[in-house]
């Protein structure tokens, strides 16, 4: 046990370069892009889903979380909610960014989960088009400066990411202490995650055998993208840090990888439980997240 721990050890702490110099520079692009990233959805209205898709592949949970502020204000459509949920991958891309060896598995999987958020907000939009008519005057309201007075939309910038991080660049002035500080303490828990999870991956492989972890996968591999779907629902990054692990070892498929991280909002899950007052909407948008993730993750198990 005690080799096990060296090894992960070791090969974790490998990673650390490559994950602060990931994190510094999202921690910039962060800073200079995210507010006229969140504008550009904000006024998106109809081709909402098709923007958040897209926006959303910017890795960590601060884009899901400014998108669920927006969505409790009514300022872009269910579709385009849901759409930013499924294409955020949280920490998987810095991950796979931190192992080189491993970069050839990243675009497809960055255009399979924008694919599905294209494909579902949409779907999902035309399916509530009637509830959506309300939002998409509200969002062409305030576009236009027309909003009511009663609508204090301000506090978009106040929700909190990952670190008690603000995600919003309209809401800090330029800091170098902060832009520097939030990626070292990220990727020191960042660290602590992955180091978990490969250990305990390590181990488990090194008790029961890799063949039969092979065996067994086989015969439960219909199961999988619901397991991992119900992994990616857990409101923290520690979920997607899991799952991406266990991708990269091989121990769930490609189809199972995908509903996982589908499924993974971050923290934005938590904000919209807490800011949205219709409690059933809330359960309506979870289950249609885990429902979307784990029915696409079927469907690419079963060509792949």
């Amino acid at each position: 046990m005690l080799q096990i721990f060296l090894n992960t050890l070791v090969d974790t702490a490998l990673m650390l370069p490559f994950l602060l110099a990931i994190y510094i520079f999202i921690e910039l692009i962060e800073y200079k892009f995210e507010g006229k990233i969140r504008q550009k959805v904000q006024t998106a209205g109809s081709a909402g889903p098709a923007v958040g898709a897209i926006a959303g592949v910017f890795p960590q949970c601060g884009f899901s979380v400014v998108t669920t502020a927006l969505y409790t204000q009514r300022l872009v459509t269910i579709g385009t909610l849901i759409a930013v949920y499924l294409s955020t991958s949280d920490e998987a891309i810095p991950i796979i960014l931190s192992r080189p060896d491993k970069l050839g598995i990243l675009w497809p999987l960055i255009l399979t989960k924008v694919v599905i958020a294209i494909i579902a907000g949409y779907a999902i939009d035309f399916a509530w088009r009637k509830k959506n008519k309300k939002i998409l005057a509200h969002i062409e309201a305030y576009a236009e400066g027309k909003d009511v007075e009663q609508h204090h939309h301000e506090s978009i910038n106040d929700e909190s990411a990952c670190c008690g991080h603000n995600p919003s660049s309209g809401a800090k002035k330029f800091n170098p202490r902060e832009i520097f500080l939030h990626p070292l303490v990220h990727t020191a828990k960042i660290f602590v995650f992955i180091f978990i999870a490969s250990f305990l991956i390590n181990l488990i492989i090194f008790k029961i055998g890799e063949n039969t972890l092979a065996e067994f996968l086989r015969g439960h591999l219909f199961w999988q993208p619901f397991i991992a779907g119900l992994v990616g629902l857990i409101p923290n990054c520690a979920a997607s840090v899991a799952l991406t692990e266990l991708y990269l070892k091989g121990v769930i498929s490609y189809g199972s990888a995908i509903a996982g991280l589908c499924a993974s909002g971050g923290l934005g899950l938590l904000i919209l439980a807490r800011e949205e007052k219709n409690k059933r909407q809330v359960l309506g948008i979870i289950t249609l997240l885990f429902g979307v993730s784990v029915v696409a993750g079927l469907i690419i198990q079963g060509f792949f």
